[in-house]
């Protein structure tokens, strides 16, 4: 860790890098943990494998193919297993197996996303919109040692599980106009962010909730949200909204709504937002009549 400058030296270092302005070991580390990034959820599996105590896959990883009345007979059978359905999340509100996470393929943090949300070590079945994708998927999770709970795949997908007239549970997509309506009729709307704090910080809907979505598994209890309560979820695009939908609802909140686009899209609209002291953001300063200061 350097002062920065793209060419130093050994003395100019010691004197201005502020890393190196301790006279302590125990103040050089308090010093290097500040700001520290959250730790990652799957890093015990990650640590594990790098120390050789857990199995890493060394050739193409494989999943078997199971048919929708294996899927639905496994699940009943093991409480801890979970299903991560990987399609879009237009595609997963439309209709999923209830309780599955949805995590998308198309992320590009598609593999640290199901690392960050799902139980340790929980062996897991995945819902994906072409059988193709069984090796994508696969060869992702398998960056994280994330293979070796895969216990197959829904052959057929979603179709294959209606067809069989198996349960399925949906989440309403709104689009932030929606959004905006509803908090201009008087209809109680509650919003729940679930970006990064710097996210957060640079912008947001005025009197929003927020958890990252990251942590929502293990504090969802600490929401000042009732389960039946009406609840809209955004991020930057609709993606980790649609993932913090499915834990929600996993969790027994029944009337939620992801917001599609995002506050990628509230910005675009220019409809208003506050910054991290409650400041309107330059631009977008137009207040409706549920906007508070």
């Amino acid at each position: 860790m350097t002062s920065g400058k793209f060419a130093t030296t050994v003395g100019y270092e010691k004197r201005y890098n502020a890393s190196l302005q301790f006279s302590s070991k125990e103040s050089f580390i308090e010093y290097m943990n500040q700001d520290q990034p959250a730790r990652p959820a799957n890093i015990v599996n990650i640590v594990a494998i790098n120390q050789g105590k857990r199995p890493l896959t060394m050739d193409t990883p494989r999943a078997e193919m199971l048919t929708a009345g294996a899927v639905n007979a496994m699940l009943a059978g093991d409480d801890s297993l979970i299903v991560v359905d990987a399609r879009s999340e237009a595609a997963f509100g439309a209709g999923h197996i209830p309780g599955a996470y949805n995590i998308q393929l198309g992320s590009s943090e598609f593999e640290q996303r199901a690392g960050w949300v799902t139980p340790l070590d929980a062996p897991m079945i995945l819902v994906l919109d072409a059988d193709s994708q069984a090796d994508e998927a696969l060869f992702k999770l398998a960056f994280l040692g994330l293979d070796q709970r895969v216990k197959g795949y829904l052959g057929g997908g979603m179709r294959a599980w209606q067809d069989e007239g198996l349960p399925t549970d949906t989440v309403t997509q709104i689009s932030v106009h929606q959004l905006q309506q509803f908090l201009n009729n008087g209809t109680q709307m509650n919003v729940l962010d679930v970006r990064e704090t710097s996210e957060w910080d640079d912008g947001h809907i005025n009197g929003a909730h927020y958890m990252n979505y990251k942590t929502l598994p293990q504090n969802i209890d600490r929401l000042p949200l009732d389960r039946q309560d009406n609840i809209s979820v955004l991020c930057a695009r609709g993606l980790r909204s649609s993932t913090a939908c499915s834990i929600l609802k996993m969790n027994g909140y029944t009337n939620i709504h992801n917001v599609t686009g995002g506050m990628s899209a509230w910005a675009s609209a220019r409809l208003p937002m506050v910054d991290a002291h409650g400041n309107p953001v330059e631009g977008h300063a137009n207040k409706p009549e549920w906007f508070e200061q």
